[in-house]
């Protein structure tokens, strides 16, 4: 997981390099709202089945293809429902100022949106079979082809939205279809004939995943959306590369999170060890992360693009901080999963995210884009001291637990 994150990150920001180079601003800041839409309803759609495959298929052997299918099944229609509301949404509300131009970038959203969900699925059904290769290889896979289509589509001239969009959707498709015949059918094996029925037996873990997720992640997902509507297209595309490298940043610290949760159900009796290890390693690397974005930040703008520094100024030095506060959510929303505690978390979680959407709007309004960041970092360290507290809490008692760790029936984590 941690190999095919960093592929990704190496070849996103030669990307995202190469779009800014050959892209105008205003199209780049259209453009990644729109994809950050496209991931919201990706997540949205997802409806946290593919984090119940993750923890479910090795619960029940033999009847993981059937879950998988009846999952991805649901997952879809839901994705294509949620894309289908956005795009005449914004058809009614922001029709010639929205970052949809037309019916081909609407067609190509809604596809797009559906085949994130289908990708989110086949990753964690990966990991939940402790397949996370496979994984790496999709990830891999879509960042060189839409690295390909967008140098493709810019030396024939193609420099709108439109290309961008279509280079992100052709990639997902080239990348599933790429994982199953390096995999040999790797990704076929997944899935089976649908079961609804055992599908309907997990659906309170559905919901309780689905919340927890969403309450989780949408802030940040949506955020290149929001500088969109509360600033300018050519402001969230001066954010745009300092926002993706410190979410890409994210994506380690998340995937050691993440594997901890089908890892700990294999093997409970060292979670502490596990979580400790996952997180140590995790502050360290998000502190380092944000050391190099304090002293760098400008830098890393020129290289985009000359034109960025001067429209951002100083306000980004202080983005990186905010990954130490991520970190300790991804732990705490793991600890949340094992011991299916999801809904109660995701009340907080939701918590968070009002406090995130609140302190960036309210930046925004008081100081620009140097507010937004501002606020968005103050407010993600404030729910980061607060999952620290609950994670030493837990670590507390699953210490004093001692001898519980030789029962072998669940994780000490679970009471």
């Amino acid at each position: 997981m941690a190999i095919g994150t960093i592929a990704t990150a190496g070849l996103g920001f030669v990307y995202w390099w190469l779009a800014a180079r050959l892209f105008p601003p205003e199209v780049i800041g259209k453009a990644s709202a729109l994809l950050s839409v496209m991931a919201l309803v990706g997540l949205l759609g997802e409806a946290g089945l593919g984090t119940l495959l993750m923890g479910e298929i090795v619960r029940h052997p033999g009847k993981g293809r059937g879950l998988v299918a009846a999952a991805a099944s649901v997952g879809v229609a839901l994705g294509v429902g949620l894309a289908l509301l956005f795009v005449f949404g914004e058809a009614y509300l922001n029709s010639s100022t929205g970052p949809i131009g037309g019916w081909f970038e609407a067609v190509t959203f809604v596809l797009g949106c559906c085949l994130t969900v289908l990708c989110a699925m086949v990753d964690l059904a990966l990991v939940g079979n402790l397949r996370s290769t496979g994984r790496m290889i999709r990830q891999v896979l879509f960042s060189t082809f839409k690295l390909m289509l967008i140098a493709v589509a810019a030396a024939a001239g193609y420099t709108s939205n439109a290309a961008l969009l279509l280079s992100w959707v052709a990639s997902l498709v080239a990348s599933c279809i790429g994982v199953d015949l390096l995999t040999r059918g790797g990704a076929r094996r997944l899935v089976g004939p649908p079961d609804f029925q055992l599908l309907h037996t997990l659906r309170s873990k559905v919901f309780d995943h689905y919340a927890l997720d969403v309450a989780s992640q949408a802030p940040v997902v949506i955020m290149p959306y929001l500088v969109l509507v509360l600033l300018s297209p050519i402001t969230n595309a001066a954010l745009m590369p300092l926002w993706m490298l410190v979410f890409t940043a994210s994506l380690i610290p998340a995937a050691m999170a993440t594997i901890l949760f089908p890892v700990i159900r294999t093997s409970p009796k060292q979670s502490r060890h596990d979580i400790l290890v996952s997180l140590s390693a995790s502050l360290l690397f998000s502190l380092a992360c944000a050391v190099f974005v304090f002293t760098y930040s400008q830098e890393i703008l020129a290289v985009f693009n000359p034109v960025y520094p001067e429209i951002a100024g100083s306000s980004l030095h202080f983005l990186g901080f905010s990954l130490l506060g991520s970190t300790l959510k991804f732990h705490a929303c793991t600890l949340a999963r094992l011991g299916d505690r999801m809904r109660k978390a995701s009340r907080w979680f939701a918590l968070g995210g009002l406090l995130e959407l609140c302190f960036v709007v309210a930046g925004a309004k008081l100081d620009g884009l140097q507010g937004l960041v501002l606020g968005w970092t103050l407010a993600v360290s404030i729910e980061g001291a607060c999952a620290a507290l609950i994670l030493a809490f837990a670590m507390k008692l699953d210490s004093a637990a001692g001898p519980a760790h030789d029962r072998p029936t669940a994780s000490p984590l679970q009471t």
